[in-house]
């Protein structure tokens, strides 16, 4: 675990008040551990920041959250997950995360052999009102049995990978990787492709080549992203649509919700709390 300083009144490890915590979860292989139930949930609002260590479960898992925004790591890919974009997560996969506090975490557990995989990869999955429906009827604690198995049977039908995910591919060559980090620490930088050529030492060309063959994307959409999943991150807690855009590097907030569209296939009013 880690610590740091916070307000008055937060718990205190060895005299220093706690605000981060980091979670180690062992690595399992799919099925190595018996998970006899169809689907299972789980919910947990987290308390601190939190970081969890790379893992995998031995059972798929369907990842969304009821309040707040967090983020799940793969390798070089970077998923948000939110209130109406989760994630399906197959069993085996090694993942990291990381949600903020305040972040209200759900999830569903499915039995590796009582569940075939939607993906063989994560996906992104639609959160949507029946979905959402189906799920909440799963945690009534006196469904019968026949009722749970039809409801059950409903989900697995229902699910289904979403057409757009709220992905970001991280380059990893010294070319990309110093503009990458500019960029997810800043997304308001407004340098263009042609500055960053200049700074670099390159061609817009060779950038765009780089870029395009690392991330699968443009210069533009892979900057495109990198801002919206910070604007979803503000969004969730609250900012106000004219404050995130400023914030993410739009001029006006027109400009910011149709950039976030086609980011995302949402409005940012889709993430503000109701």
């Amino acid at each position: 675990m880690r610590e740091a300083d916070t307000p008055a009144g937060s718990p205190t490890t060895g005299g220093r008040r706690v605000t981060q915590e980091t979670r180690t979860l062992p690595a399992h292989a799919p099925g190595a551990v018996e998970t006899p139930f169809v689907i299972q949930g789980y919910e947990e609002v987290v308390a601190y920041d939190t970081a969890w260590n790379d893992h995998s479960h031995p059972f798929h898992e369907l990842l969304w959250n009821e309040r707040g925004a967090s983020s799940a790591i793969v390798g070089s890919r970077i998923w948000t997950i939110t209130p109406a974009v989760g994630l399906w997560m197959p069993a085996g996969t090694l993942h990291s995360g990381v949600a903020a506090a305040g972040t209200c975490l759900r999830a569903c557990f499915f039995g590796f052999r009582t569940t075939a995989s939607i993906s063989d990869a994560p996906v992104a999955v639609e959160i949507t009102p029946l979905l959402r429906l189906l799920l909440e009827r799963l945690g009534e604690p006196e469904l019968r049995r026949a009722s749970r198995a039809a409801t059950e049977a409903l989900v697995l039908d229902v699910l289904a990978p979403a057409p757009r995910e709220l992905l970001v591919r991280l380059p990893s060559s010294p070319l990309l990787r110093p503009i990458a980090d500019a960029v997810r620490e800043d997304p308001g930088d407004r340098r263009t492709l042609t500055d960053w050529a200049a700074a670099r030492g390159v061609s817009p060309r060779t950038l765009t080549r780089a870029f395009t063959a690392e991330t699968g994307t443009s210069f533009a959409r892979w900057v495109g992203a990198v801002r919206a999943q910070h604007a979803i991150g503000l969004l969730t807690r609250g900012w106000e649509v004219e404050a995130v855009a400023e914030q993410v590097g739009y001029r006006s907030s027109s400009a910011f919700g149709a950039a976030f569209r086609r980011a995302t296939g949402l409005t940012p009013g889709a993430f503000r709390p109701s």
